[in-house]
């Protein structure tokens, strides 16, 4: 199989790259937070009333995660509940943040993601999957851009909605998110010596999948 792994630094694009890298592969995508979100939806589910130790060792005790694909579209499958139309909540958001640095957690992620890699040919992005996840990935990205470009970008996608914060807030709240990607005891943000840095600020998406694109089909020999 041929894995491509891609990092890098909030709102920098990876996500929207990895599903426009996949889709001009041929190859397939796996959205490792949407992993995470199901987990949070399956403890909400469970009535934990406190995320802690002694909840989290409960959670992981009992659970069966599945993914499959419906076309282009990843469900998550908790314990045999599809929780795909309960994902993008802001509670269950709010949820994932606080279970997601558990390393039981991450193992039972982790090993999903090697899973799908070692059967699949894709695309996985995330924070630390070119150095920990899939460490010989065939083809490793980190992307990222300026704090100023990524904050424009954030900025942009919630100006018209209620209460929307500021372009200085929305700055503020990505720089100390890097810092915490940083820092990170589990997961931590960093560049994989392997890996392509690309820098996504003043490109469009179209260019930054062609020159990703152009890469891969080099190390495929194509």
């Amino acid at each position: 199989m041929f894995n491509i792994a891609i990092d890098g630094t909030t709102s920098s694009g990876k996500s929207t790259l990895s599903q426009g890298l996949s889709k001009a592969l041929g190859f397939k995508r796996l959205d490792t937070g949407a992993i995470y979100r199901g987990i949070a939806c399956n403890f909400k589910r469970r009535g934990f009333k406190s995320v802690d130790e002694k909840s989290i060792a409960q959670l992981v005790e009992n659970l069966r995660i599945q993914v499959y694909f419906d076309g282009e579209e990843q469900h998550v499958i908790v314990n045999g509940v599809d929780e795909t139309a309960f994902l993008r909540s802001e509670e269950i958001s709010m949820l994932t943040s606080l279970i997601s640095p558990f390393q039981q957690v991450r193992q039972v992620v982790l090993k999903l993601q090697r899973n799908f890699a070692k059967n699949n040919d894709c695309v996985m992005e995330g924070r630390d999957i070119t150095t920990v996840v899939l460490p010989n990935a065939d083809v490793k990205f980190f992307i990222t851009a300026t704090a100023e470009e990524r904050a424009k970008r954030r900025y942009l996608q919630f100006k018209d909605a209620p209460n929307a914060p500021s372009f200085e807030e929305v700055l503020a709240d990505l720089k100390l998110r890097d810092q915490r990607d940083e820092n990170r005891k589990f997961g931590k943000l960093e560049i994989a010596k392997d890996a392509t840095v690309i820098d996504t600020t003043g490109k469009t998406l179209p260019q930054v999948i062609d020159l990703c694109k152009k890469i891969v089909m080099e190390k495929l020999g194509k």
